[in-house]
């Protein structure tokens, strides 16, 4: 980890940065504490519709998405980034939902999600699945 906020991992100009889509407050933080102890920046939205005005405005490197969500779900957001153009639609998505089901998982790889993994996940195995997606060495 960089002793400096400004310090870089050799090789990157810049931490890669995160984005948590999550209604729950406990989950984003948890979530936001093992990825900036490994080194990444990371951004928080409470539902599809925050997150899309923050990918749309914001660079993001990647973004970790909930499924069951108010106001947007996170398939319905992963529809709709993926029907952006330039590189707010081409960022990868790795959802993580307590949906359990193969028709869960199918629906988010239909809708656009690079990975999908079943809650809860352990804070090494997060870290490890954002960094494959991000190109971060773990």
């Amino acid at each position: 980890m960089p002793d400096h906020p400004n310090d870089q991992p050799a090789g990157r100009l810049t931490r890669p940065r995160v984005l948590v889509v999550d209604d729950g407050t406990l989950i984003r933080l948890y979530y936001r504490e093992a990825l900036e102890a490994a080194g990444f920046e990371v951004g928080e939205a409470i539902n599809g519709i925050e997150a899309l005005e923050k990918v749309l405005s914001e660079r993001f490197d990647l973004v970790i998405v909930d499924i069951s969500m108010p106001k947007m779900d996170g398939v319905s957001f992963l529809r709709t980034l993926r029907g952006q153009t330039g590189e707010a639609g081409a960022i990868p998505a790795l959802v993580i939902s307590s949906e359990a089901g193969e028709q869960d998982a199918a629906a988010a790889r239909a809708a656009g999600a690079n990975y999908y993994l079943i809650k809860p996940v352990a804070a090494p195995d997060l870290v490890l699945h954002v960094a494959v997606l991000t190109g971060m060495p773990a």
